[in-house]
């Protein structure tokens, strides 16, 4: 197997890591109240996925 000659420096190291990024997922707006949610999935807020209402959302206290 092959094994480094040389000690590679945490400059050189993080260098090549430059590219690992978290990317911010894509958002949407949901159509029934205007809130940004995640893509296909149902809206926190109000409930509703794909102009349906889906589950009913309570009022916090």
């Amino acid at each position: 197997m092959a094994n480094p000659k040389h000690k590679i420096s945490k400059s050189r190291r993080n260098k090549r890591r430059t590219h690992w990024k978290v990317k911010l997922p894509g958002m949407s707006t949901c159509k029934n109240c205007n809130q940004i949610k995640l893509p296909h999935r149902v809206c926190k807020n109000c409930g509703y996925y794909n102009g349906r209402q889906v589950i009913e959302i309570r009022e916090r206290s």
